[in-house]
C-alpha cells in the first residue's frame, strides 16, 4: 500500500514562490537550504516543498493538470485569508456534493484547492 509523503513544486523562481507558500499555508518552514534551493513545510502528515529547478521557466503551461488539495473544515475562511494575502482566485468557494471547494493559484500559476474533508 502506498501513502502520500510529499509534493514538490519545481520553479526557477523559488525565492518568489517560497514566501507566498509560507503565508498561504500559515506554517513555519521546517526545511531549507542555505542557497535557497529548497524549502519545505509539514501539512498534516505530509510535506509540501518548493525546489529551485533550472528546467522550469515562466508560469505553468497547464495549471490544472496536477493540483494540490488542502483539506479544511473552513473553506470560506481559508479562501478569504489566502485571497487577502495575494492568492490568485481561480474559483471562489462553491458547493460540490456534500462539501465546499475553492481553487486558487500560486505565483507560478499552479492551481491548488481548498476542500472539506472527504468522507469515504
Amino acid at each position: 500500500m502506498l501513502s502520500m509523503n510529499s509534493i514538490m513544486i519545481g520553479t526557477k523562481h523559488s525565492m518568489r514562490c517560497r514566501p507566498s507558500t509560507k503565508r498561504f499555508l500559515a506554517k513555519r518552514q521546517i526545511w531549507s537550504t542555505r542557497r535557497t534551493v529548497f524549502a519545505g513545510w509539514q501539512v498534516g502528515t505530509g510535506y509540501v516543498g518548493v525546489l529551485k529547478h533550472s528546467g522550469m521557466d515562466g508560469n505553468t503551461k497547464d495549471p490544472g493538470r496536477v493540483m494540490l488539495n488542502y483539506e479544511t473544515t473552513q473553506v470560506q475562511e481559508e479562501f478569504d485569508r489566502i485571497k487577502a494575502l495575494g492568492g490568485t482566485v481561480i474559483a471562489a468557494p462553491y458547493k460540490m456534493g456534500e462539501g465546499w471547494i475553492a481553487t486558487l493559484a500560486d505565483p507560478d500559476g499552479n492551481y491548488f484547492q481548498l476542500m472539506n474533508p472527504i468522507q469515504m
